[in-house]
């Protein structure tokens, strides 16, 4: 909660913070400063049989009047694109063993999972409101 981060396109970058959490099953971003007229996102996380179903929701208007408008329909495309290639790695990130350099934990024995189909693509996942 409270928590930060940077996100940068280019040469354009936001800043967004984690205002609302609720541990293992959501946490909300809003944007504090960048090119954004308005941009949050919400992230949902459901434990199923297979796994873990991730779902987000981004909700922005990027200002600029009529031409925002316009600018808005490629982005939305843009953003989708951006959402399935970065699940995708956080998906191959926590199915392997590089998550544990992200934690701030002493090394523990953790139960290996195999993954049937590794090379299965991420689709489908996301929702734009």
């Amino acid at each position: 909660m409270g928590d930060r981060v940077v996100w940068k396109a280019g040469t354009r970058s936001y800043v967004s913070q984690i205002d609302t959490i609720r541990p293992y099953s959501y946490f909300h971003e809003v944007m504090v400063t960048g090119f954004f007229r308005h941009f949050e996102h919400d992230h949902h996380f459901a434990t199923m049989d297979d796994g873990t179903r991730v779902r987000d929701e981004i909700r922005f208007a990027a200002g600029l009047g009529p031409l925002g408008k316009l600018f808005e329909l490629t982005l939305r495309a843009a953003l989708g694109k951006m959402l399935v290639a970065r699940n995708a790695e956080l998906k191959q990130l926590a199915e392997g063993s590089e998550w544990r350099r992200y934690v701030d934990t002493p090394e523990v024995t953790r139960e290996t999972i195999t993954v049937s189909d590794p090379q299965k693509q991420v689709s489908g996942m996301q929702s734009f409101a």
